[in-house]
Order: C-alpha cells, then sequence, then structure tokens
C-alpha cells in the first residue's frame, strides 16, 4: 500500500493532466469548455482515481458531459500513464461533483431566511412593550435596611 503523499501526488497529476486534457486535446462537442475539474481522489493502493467535475449548464449538457467523459476515459488514462509513468495506471471514474448543487441549496436558505428576518423586522417596527422596557425587578433605594447597623 501506498503512502497519502504518493497517492496525493498522483491525484494532483491527474487532475492536472485530466483539465489539460480536456481544455487542448479532446475534440468532443459534449465537452466543450464548460466542464471543469474540481478535485481528484486516489485509493491508496493507487489502482482507481475518482475525478470530480462540474458542468456549467442545464441538466441536458450535464448528461451530455458525462457521456463524453464516459467515451474519453480510454484516452484519458492512456495520457495519464504516460505522465505519471508509474507501473500500474489508475482506472478512472467520473463522478458529477455536488458542489454547485449544495451551494445553489445554501443560497435558497440563506435567502428564506433572509425574507423572514426582514418580515420580522417589518413587524417589530412601531410594536412596543407588553410590560415595562426593562422586565427586571431592581431594589428601590427607600426600601432597602441597613440589617448589619443592629
Amino acid at each position: 500500500m501506498a503512502d497519502n503523499a504518493r497517492a496525493k501526488r498522483l491525484a494532483d497529476l491527474i487532475r492536472e493532466v485530466v483539465a489539460q486534457k480536456l481544455q487542448r486535446g479532446i475534440k468532443d462537442p459534449r465537452l466543450g469548455t464548460h466542464v471543469t475539474i474540481t478535485d481528484t481522489r486516489v485509493t491508496g493502493d493507487l489502482r482507481e482515481a475518482t475525478v470530480f467535475y462540474t458542468v456549467y449548464g442545464d441538466e441536458e449538457e450535464r448528461q451530455a458531459a458525462a457521456a463524453g467523459l464516459e467515451s474519453a476515459k480510454g484516452i484519458l488514462r492512456s495520457e495519464v500513464g504516460r505522465a505519471a509513468g508509474v507501473k500500474f495506471t489508475p482506472t478512472l471514474s467520473f463522478v458529477a461533483d455536488a458542489l454547485p448543487d449544495t451551494a445553489k441549496n445554501i443560497e435558497d436558505l440563506l435567502d428564506k431566511a433572509r425574507a423572514s428576518d426582514a418580515k420580522v423586522r417589518e413587524t417589530a417596527t412601531g410594536a412596543a412593550y407588553a410590560g415595562e422596557a426593562d422586565p427586571y425587578r431592581k431594589p428601590d433605594a427607600d426600601d432597602e435596611t441597613d440589617d448589619t447597623a443592629e
């Protein structure tokens, strides 16, 4: 089993090689320039690599990019093998990164929270306290007796 530093270096190399090959070497129109490689992870035995990618566009473009990456898998693997110089070139699997969807979900939740805060702020303007402004009891000055003087 390889050490983690070697797996990290190989993962970084795979990410760079795949990104460069997608940008310059693959002529598939399904991939275009809207595919971005976000992360790469390699197993501890250096046999399998998972490449995470994002596609900027609608669902149809995402499916087309997934099909394009699947068809270019052999070319990309041979390019990685040529650049890495390892005994066994890792098999590549492409996974759509959930980060943009998660970020959009968080943005939607934050917008909902902002709208709720604005509604509460609007309701609170001009409102008065149900009781006194300061709800805590304070000892009155004339009620205090000096019990220690006796």
